[in-house]
């Protein structure tokens, strides 16, 4: 699947967002399923560690926030998503998984 320099640029962007809780970015969480670019609409999907996530509208805010900052950028929407579910043995960075104690 190839990957366009603005949906690496969103990703970069999105890589300022942190769970609060565990101090590791959205990205290399492996919370971000899919950025679709829409010309200069923008839809991220992603999900929280898990669906009670106390700060789950927090971590939202912050991805719209981040990706709104770009100049190009008309439109953000950030949908949540819970199928799959998140799994950091799976879905997040080797580093993220070295922070987070799993490796």
């Amino acid at each position: 699947m190839m990957t366009s320099l603005q949906e690496d640029v969103v990703r970069e962007n999105l890589r300022t967002v942190k769970d609060p809780e565990l101090e590791v970015n959205i990205i290399d969480l492996g919370l971000v399923y899919g950025i679709e670019i829409d010309q200069s609409n923008v839809t991220v999907k992603m999900t929280l560690t898990s669906p009670a996530c106390p700060l789950g509208g927090v971590i939202q805010a912050q991805a719209h926030q981040a990706v709104k900052k770009l100049p190009w950028v008309k439109e953000v929407k950030v949908e949540l998503v819970w199928s799959p579910r998140w799994d950091p043995k799976t879905m997040a960075s080797e580093d993220a998984q070295m922070e987070l104690g799993i490796l």
